[in-house]
């Protein structure tokens, strides 16, 4: 079953087993472990932008500004989370900030994320440890414009794989109904 951080708990509860296999993300896995009964038994892979931050460069930012409040994503790792005043998915921290309006958010994420609610909530003054994602940023609207007037760069994916994959996010979006 495929999951997102917003979700990966009720996907992971709504399994009805003793123990999961929780892949490719180590942090998140963490990160569940820590709010469910069930046994995480984790992958050792990780978003290379959220584990660039520390705990250390929380505690700079704490230093520098007491007031601060700092929300991270559950990717990161633990010594971020436990520094953070909230954790949730990015969709999370967003509602975070619109219901809290705090005047000062360090939004520990990829750092385009805090542009776009910054957007929203002028009032906010979001403080960016940045660490950009290099493949985010290689999809970008005017290729995507490109690929759609010139029909290039289709993926072409075998049907019996694509069944299985579909599969994999119905039981998810299954989840919510």
């Amino acid at each position: 079953i495929t999951c997102t951080s917003s979700n990966a708990l009720q996907v992971v509860e709504s399994l009805g087993v003793d123990k999961v296999i929780f892949v490719p993300d180590q942090y998140l896995a963490k990160y569940v472990a820590s709010q469910t009964k069930v046994k995480i038994i984790a992958w050792k892979g990780a978003c290379e932008v959220h584990e660039r931050f520390t705990g250390d460069e929380l505690k700079m930012y704490r230093d520098a500004d007491p007031s601060v409040q700092i929300i991270a994503h559950p990717e990161c790792p633990p010594d971020v989370i436990a520094e953070a005043d909230f954790t949730g998915s990015t969709a999370h921290m967003i509602n975070w900030v619109r219901d809290k309006r705090p005047k000062r958010v360090v939004m520990v994420t990829e750092c385009s994320m805090a542009d776009n609610v910054q957007a929203e909530l002028p009032n906010v003054e979001f403080v960016r440890p940045c660490n950009l994602c290099p493949h985010m940023k290689r999809i970008t609207l005017p290729k995507i414009l490109d690929s759609l007037v010139n029909m290039r760069e289709e993926i072409v994916i075998d049907p019996a794989i694509a069944e299985k994959a579909r599969r994999s996010v119905e039981r998810m979006i299954y989840l919510k109904s």
